[in-house]
């Protein structure tokens, strides 16, 4: 019997099989038992957008542990289920009285996706607070931890996106925390958004970025939608100082391999901002983020994504790329 796969973007698409596992050694199991099936490993299904039903099994981690596994005077190291809630573990980490992950507040998807898609925000990365990645083969069901070198992360990017995708189903992450707190605030406009810099704190800035980010993002509860759809270009400097020279108010972050140009900001500029394509849209509040207005298919989020880089490419020159992965 086919079972519908939760998803974000609330788009009706169904598997073959559901497997949810709670432990390694039950997901040894599972594996042999695959076969030569398609797999697809799900999260909390905020980051997917299905085109079409999956003719194959779908397997979720329930692995819900959390506990620091050892500390220093300076740091704290805690293992993490990948069935865990990123924003909980995020809350448990302040609670605790640690710091390194207040800037990735609210972020929606469980643990085990933090490490695969390397999620950021307000200039902070999950790959700056990984130690190790624990991993269970879906050829052969074998084990392997891989360190932060090993996970080949960039931006919005890992091994575990390229070329190991669809390979390993994360069970665990150890994270090292900070006992001391240093705070970043330095992207975008975050300094000027808390309300007392003097008296700043982990769960000051946790605070701070919830409101902001509740402030312009849509819940998927009421709205579909898969938060930032587009990765944020990267041009080369000689590209944004042409660009700059037509658009001196474009804003940018200087990174180390070039120039990141917001790529909500590029989409605003050629009109989609609010704008509505049949049953989908870009959120009036936040042009980064597509919506579904109710009965979309995933298709026709495809077909606004494509007209969007089209749009983008033609104006600026540049292309943007979807951080969502389609299914």
């Amino acid at each position: 019997m086919y079972r519908r796969i939760k998803n974000t973007f609330g788009i009706e698409a169904q598997a073959k099989r559901w497997l949810e596992y709670r432990s390694e050694a039950e997901l040894v199991k599972m594996v042999s038992t695959l076969h030569a099936d398609r797999v697809l490993h799900v999260g909390g299904g905020s980051n997917l957008l299905f085109t079409q039903d999956f003719d194959g099994t779908v397997l979720h981690s329930g692995i819900r542990f959390v506990a620091p596994i050892s500390a220093d005077a300076e740091h704290v190291w805690v293992r993490v289920g990948a069935a865990i809630v990123w924003d909980d573990f995020v809350a448990y980490t302040i609670a605790n009285g640690w710091s390194g992950a207040e800037n990735l507040s609210l972020i929606p998807g469980e643990v085990g996706a933090s490490a695969v898609q390397n999620i950021g925000a307000y200039g902070v990365e999950a790959k700056d607070l990984i130690e190790t990645v624990e991993c269970v083969s879906l050829v052969d069901g074998s084990r392997r931890v891989f360190s932060n070198d090993e996970c080949n992360y960039s931006y919005r990017s890992s091994i575990f996106k390229h070329e190991l995708k669809g390979q390993y189903a994360v069970t665990y992450v150890t994270y090292r925390l900070s006992k001391r707190f240093v705070p970043h605030l330095d992207y975008g406009n975050l300094r000027n958004q808390v309300a007392d810099v003097s008296s700043l704190s982990p769960a000051a800035i946790r605070k701070t970025i919830i409101e902001i980010r509740k402030s312009k993002l849509p819940d998927p509860q009421v709205l579909g939608n898969a938060g930032s759809f587009f990765m944020n270009p990267v041009v080369t400097r000689e590209k944004f100082e042409a660009l700059q020279a037509d658009y001196p108010q474009m804003p940018f972050y200087d990174v180390a391999d070039g120039v990141k140009i917001p790529a909500g900001w590029l989409i605003e500029q050629c009109g989609w901002k609010g704008r509505t394509l049949g049953r989908v849209g870009v959120y009036e509040k936040q042009a980064l983020i597509l919506v579904n207005r109710g009965g979309a298919t995933g298709e026709e989020v495809v077909n606004l994504c494509r007209t969007i880089q089209h749009d983008v490419a033609d104006r600026f020159g540049i292309d943007i790329y979807p951080e969502v992965n389609f299914i």
